[in-house]
């Protein structure tokens, strides 16, 4: 495994600037995740890491090599893609041991045949190993294609939202499994993903990406509960931030040039039978929990209600219609260029 580190990289296609300037270190054996919605530049910069795109300008260093201008081949890297990618004419068998017959391998049969088996079974796929990869489930396939990559124990390994085409019960179980592997390993890993619970729970750092531009880089804590703008505020927390004008609800203590306030959940303390300033619209009813959907009126201008989504106790007596009131509670503040104020 090996340090990766991206200086000043920049990428364009056409007329769309799909990277600007992006400086991104990964530490050795770190778990590393790009968040961000479709187009941000997330893939581009995998690929860029890869050599399947050329820079247009900046370094790309692993293990303190430049290999900008390195061909794919020499750069020591595995590609996990969004689709399985697997040759289906093989066995699950074939399918690991591939990558490992290239002749500048110089791998002996045996040595083969221990670091498939062994990878098998950290995959939990050992059992079809002489399975055609056409007669696996979607993911015994994403398990196949992650182990082909890990038997070649590569300086990184590069991942593109590879569970994104499972199911919700499957995406858990493999998001745990590969976390478990990366710190078996001790492997550096990047991972890409629009998936914010896939990035809170498996990564040690996550940079936020938007417009080609990295807008954040840190532990998820830090990214949740001090985010440097609304950007990276809205792009972790579920349900999502609640983005409200300041002095909208009492309770805070907004610093001078606040222009919007962000409260989460824990940032809003409900309290039925108090002096109302808020209203419930209606109630999703998820079981351990509810989600409150909010009304409330703006003093300045009464004709205009804000909504705001938050979570509540289901056992808490209330219904829609109800009147409640809304205190916040050491919320985050924003200042008119969306930048985050102390």
């Amino acid at each position: 495994m090996a340090d990766v580190i991206l200086r000043n990289l920049a990428k364009r296609f056409g007329d769309t600037q799909a990277l600007a300037d992006l400086n991104l270190s990964i530490r050795d054996g770190e778990f590393v995740v790009l968040l961000g919605p479709t187009g941000a530049g997330k893939t581009t910069t995998l690929r860029l890491i890869a050599g399947l795109e050329k820079p247009d300008s900046g370094r790309i260093e692993i293990g303190g090599r430049n290999v900008a201008a390195e061909a794919p081949a020499e750069r020591d890297v595995a590609f996990v893609f969004q689709q399985y990618s697997l040759y289906p004419h093989m066995t699950v068998y074939e399918n690991l041991a591939f990558p490992l017959r290239a002749p500048v391998r110089k791998l002996s049969a045996e040595e083969i045949d221990r670091r498939v088996r062994e990878v098998a079974r950290m995959v939990r796929i050992d059992h079809k190993l002489e399975n055609r990869s056409t007669k696996l489930s979607g993911g015994e396939m994403q398990r196949v294609a992650i182990g082909r990559a890990l038997v070649r124990r590569p300086a990184i390994y590069l991942m593109d939202e590879p569970l994104s085409s499972l199911d919700a019960k499957l995406r858990a179980e493999l998001r745990l499994e590969l976390k478990r592997i990366q710190k078996e390993m001790g492997s550096t890993l990047l991972y890409v993903t629009h998936d914010q619970v896939e990035a809170m729970t498996m990564a040690d750092r996550i940079g936020i990406v938007a417009e080609g531009r990295l807008m954040q880089v840190g532990t998820p804590r830090e990214i949740y509960g001090n985010p440097a703008n609304l950007h990276v505020a809205a792009r972790l927390g579920q349900p999502h931030i609640n983005l409200l004008p300041a002095n909208l609800l009492p309770g805070g203590q907004p610093p001078a040039g606040t222009k919007t306030v962000g409260a989460r959940t824990e940032h809003l303390d409900i309290a039925v039978g108090k002096e109302a300033n808020a209203e419930i619209d209606w109630i999703e009813h998820l079981g351990d929990q509810n989600h409150l959907h909010i009304r409330v009126a703006d003093p300045k201008q009464p004709a205009r209600d804000h909504k705001l989504v938050t979570l509540a106790d289901p056992y808490l007596a209330i219904a829609p219609g109800d009147r409640i009131s809304l205190t916040l509670r050491d919320p985050l503040y924003f200042d008119a260029a969306g930048q985050r104020l102390s």
